[in-house]
């Protein structure tokens, strides 16, 4: 792991390890308070309720295994091999329980798959990706967020809109993060509403939705309303605006440079964004650029309600969050990629793309972590699994890439649509071929000395360009969505 045997913060698995010490041997109200117990600025809780319950619930189980593992103050950067088998079972464990079931049994409901192998296979292809596998059990991470969330769209799926809320609070309520997925869940729903009409049945959905998420939420922050000052100092906690643009966690040490693939660190490469415009503003104007990106999508879904363009939708305000929010981590892309794994059915050329390209933007910090050899591994299992399953490079078609009402709506003006399958190919091949050059240059050819984050930045800013490339192309397909696939039918 990250920072192992590295006094004095020690990397996110002691991060994780540290919660547990906290949360089991703390009263709630001091949980996310600086006293002498718990000192904030090592490895202060900074997540939603529902992380530290569930930190809680594994701390019980670690006491009874070994109590010298939660010990308060005296278990700081405990290493142990039994200690990390356990914490590594807890990872297995949330993911056998929400995030793997929640995956399979998507796949089984989309009318795409309409056999078992098939459904087998994308499920396959979905749990094979790399990003997920790397960050979960390489950098020590709970997949439960993202589970819920998945849950959250499956159960939309059925129409079982309640419970889809309440998944998807969950989910928010595990991780702030979540928050890159609640514009498309809110529009699809108000959209959905609107569609039944706000004077008869869809006024009464809209009310057991609301009381849903209310109910929800009182539920998780209960503990923390004995008063105003608790419930604003977990705000404090999980919104550290005062932070600046850049997430400064990420670094020991404010850096030469940013090594992270969004548009404002790819620009403070050229101009020095935090230098010259002060923390309040960079945060208006990274809300009103990540506002206007994603508007579009959301007033679409909104406005005619599908749940294919849900899902497509997903992708393109992560994305746009992504690339243009306040405060980014490069771990952060897992949240567009897990709803692209959504649409690999639909679009899996493009998908696996994407996916190839989510995973190399975190090379740097995989090569921190010391996951080089896992990395190439997982990698290549997942491309050859897609090429295999999907036959990724017989679907580069503008119909296969959902791009023919849009060169429909050139009327002809663009000639060169015909020749777009080739020109789709090689683009992707080019970019594989500079994302493995760059790979190995980056683990094993020393940069110049003048120039030391040479490959993480170049890494950064290519795929950035991807990734602005991705967003034009999903909301392409958003808004040209054809009136068939709109009209699609339910799942039975």
């Amino acid at each position: 792991f990250l920072g192992a045997g590295k006094p004095p913060m020690y990397g996110d698995y002691e991060a994780q390890r540290h919660w547990q010490e906290v949360t089991y041997n703390l009263p709630i109200r001091q949980w996310y308070f600086n006293t002498s117990d718990n000192n904030l600025l090592y490895w202060g809780l900074d997540y939603p309720p529902l992380t530290a319950y569930h930190s809680f619930v594994c701390a019980y189980i670690a006491k009874l295994i070994n109590p010298d593992w939660i010990a308060l103050h005296t278990s700081r950067g405990y290493e142990s091999q039994p200690h990390k088998l356990f914490m590594r079972t807890t990872v297995f464990v949330a993911d056998l329980l929400v995030y793997i079931p929640a995956v399979i049994l998507y796949c089984f409901s989309l009318k795409e798959t309409s056999t078992k192998k098939k459904a087998s296979i994308c499920a396959l292809c979905i749990l094979l990706y790399p990003g997920l596998i790397l960050i979960d059990h390489g950098h020590f991470q709970y997949p439960l967020s993202l589970g819920f969330a998945l849950w959250g769209v499956l159960y939309l799926s059925y129409d079982w809109d309640l419970l889809g809320s309440v998944a998807f609070c969950l989910a928010l309520n595990y991780k702030q993060m979540e928050l890159y997925h609640s514009l498309p869940f809110f529009c699809y729903l108000l959209g959905k509403c609107f569609k039944k009409g706000l004077k008869g049945k869809g006024l009464v959905l809209l009310t057991k939705i609301a009381g849903t998420v209310v109910v929800c939420f009182t539920v998780c922050w209960l503990p923390f309303c004995t008063d105003m000052e608790q419930i604003m100092q977990v705000l404090r906690r999980l919104f550290p605006i005062d932070r600046g643009l850049f997430e400064a966690r990420m670094f020991s040490s404010p850096p030469p440079c940013c090594k992270l693939a969004n548009i404002w660190c790819s620009l403070s490469v050229l101009i020095k964004i935090k230098n010259i415009v002060s923390p309040q503003t960079q945060l208006k104007l990274s809300f009103a650029v990540t506002f206007l990106s994603l508007l579009p999508t959301c007033i679409k879904i909104t406005v005619q309600p599908s749940l294919r363009g849900f899902k497509f939708a997903l992708v393109s305000c992560a994305l746009s969050f992504f690339l243009f929010s306040f405060q980014v981590h490069e771990k952060s892309i897992l949240l567009v990629s897990i709803p692209v794994c959504l649409i690999i059915n639909e679009i899996p050329f493009m998908a696996t793309w994407f996916l190839l390209v989510s995973t190399f933007s975190m090379l740097p910090l995989l090569l921190k972590d010391g996951l080089l050899l896992a990395y190439a591994v997982t990698m290549l299992a997942f491309l050859s699994a897609c090429v295999a399953s999907f036959s990724i490079f017989e679907k580069t078609s503008a119909e296969d890439l959902q791009l023919k009402p849009f060169s429909l709506s050139l009327k002809g003006h663009v000639s060169w649509f015909k020749s777009f399958p080739k020109i789709v190919r090689s683009l992707f091949l080019l970019s594989i071929t500079l994302m493995g050059i760059l790979s190995l240059m980056s683990a094993a050819v020393h940069p110049p000395q003048r120039l030391p984050d040479l490959f993480p930045v170049s890494v950064s800013i290519i795929s950035c360009l991807h990734f602005l490339l991705f967003l034009v192309y999903f909301n392409v397909v958003i808004l040209w969505d054809s009136k068939n696939s709109r009209s699609q039918k339910k799942i039975s």
